[in-house]
């Protein structure tokens, strides 16, 4: 079983075509799971619309991003979970090419297009737009585990649960957690359009002006998060 996990936010602009992409590619066994932190906009009508009992909505109000993610992801029942963010587009082909390089590996994950908000393609490439490392102690200074091109496996999640307190972002968490506990794969398939609008809640597509001990210092908790894994 698949668990598709979406946190929202004010999401009604962009939101239908996420869900329409995601739905066409799952089973009737399979969820959508949304945690929502408190939208103002019609973003649980537009959910409720599709009357499809794969769409499971949770309310988790005024709570902030990561609390959001946390919470979309315990609220999971699926074997396989994918994140999944509210404004971008899933390629036809994501799920079966995820699920077939998930044979292998814990956690995947694949490179996207980085779009305007009219899907017109920015970069080719996250991975080389990013300068991607898959080196994972290069990674944990220059972070290459964008949450919405990840896939896991049930035991990720439950070694990543709860999450730590201060962590910068639930992706950089998640993936170091794979990538020290477990087995992680990159693949070069660019399987969602990575929608960039000026009101996006994650920033990793932009390049960081931050020094070199600030970035450290910004991973400290993750660092400490890891070491105190069993």
């Amino acid at each position: 079983m698949i668990s598709v996990c979406i946190p929202t936010y004010n999401g009604e602009k962009f939101l239908k075509p996420q869900i329409d992409s995601v739905l066409s590619q799952l089973s009737q066994k399979d969820e959508i799971v949304v945690s929502d932190d408190g939208s103002s906009d019609n973003t649980i009508e537009i959910l409720e619309n599709y009357k499809d009992s794969r769409i499971k909505i949770f309310c988790n109000p005024r709570k902030g991003v990561i609390s959001n993610i946390e919470n979309v992801l315990q609220n999971s029942i699926g074997e396989y979970i994918f994140l999944c963010d509210q404004d971008d587009v899933w390629v036809e082909n994501k799920v079966s090419k995820m699920m077939t390089a998930m044979a292998e590996s814990d956690l995947v994950i694949s490179d996207c297009y980085v779009t305007d908000q009219n899907l017109n393609t920015i970069y080719e490439s996250f991975y080389k737009q990013n300068n991607s490392r898959t080196n994972k102690w290069l990674a944990l200074l220059k972070n290459p585990y964008l949450g919405c091109c990840m896939a896991f496996k049930r035991k990720i999640l439950n070694a990543a649960l709860p999450f730590p307190s201060k962590i910068p972002m639930h992706d950089i968490w998640i993936g170091n957690v794979a990538a020290f506990k477990f087995h992680v794969k990159f693949i070069p398939d660019k399987l969602i359009y990575y929608r960039r609008h000026g009101n996006n809640a994650s920033t990793a597509s932009a390049p960081t002006k931050a020094s070199l001990i600030k970035q450290i210092n910004y991973r400290l908790p993750v660092i400490s998060g890891l070491l105190k894994l069993k």
